[in-house]
């Protein structure tokens, strides 16, 4: 399966928020948060300094994740990861996964960090063959449904 990451365009806006919608709905429920993030991509996390990627087969976005700076301290939160139902199961999330620490260590970052829940198995199972381990969730998470938090420390 020959897929191609590109970076960010607006063209692509709304498949960065419809994959993301799709998924929190099939495997949680959208915070107000996600809701402002997938909504204003451009004012969450590109303005801000952060990066969205996209998974395309031929024509067709299948899937995207974001770094999204946190704060000013060069903290990016792997983030926003979705793959469409129908191209499941065929490593795209992988891919997009390899790309962005490829991409993270070529721009310096010390880290990533991601905030996941541990009854999305398969996930975790992935972000530990990569090397993120488990660090503390603060009190704070911007997400409620998150009860684990993960690091890569490059």
């Amino acid at each position: 399966m020959p897929i191609k990451i590109i970076p960010f365009d607006k063209t692509y806006a709304k498949d960065f928020y419809e994959l993301n919608i799709e998924w929190l709905k099939t495997y949680f429920y959208v915070e107000p948060f996600d809701e402002a993030v997938l909504s204003h991509p451009e004012t969450h996390i590109i303005d801000k300094g952060g990066h969205i990627f996209f998974a395309k087969l031929d024509n067709e976005i299948v899937g995207t994740v974001a770094l999204m700076p946190l704060g000013n301290k060069g903290l990016f939160e792997l983030t926003k990861m979705a793959v469409s139902p129908k191209h499941r199961g065929f490593k795209i999330g992988q891919q997009l996964m390899q790309y962005c620490i490829d991409f993270a260590k070529s721009i310096g970052l010390p880290k990533l960090i991601l905030y996941s829940n541990t009854k999305l198995e398969n996930a975790i199972y992935i972000y530990r063959k990569y090397g993120f381990v488990e660090i503390p969730v603060e009190p704070n998470s911007p997400y409620k449904r998150s009860n684990i938090k993960m690091e890569l420390v490059f």
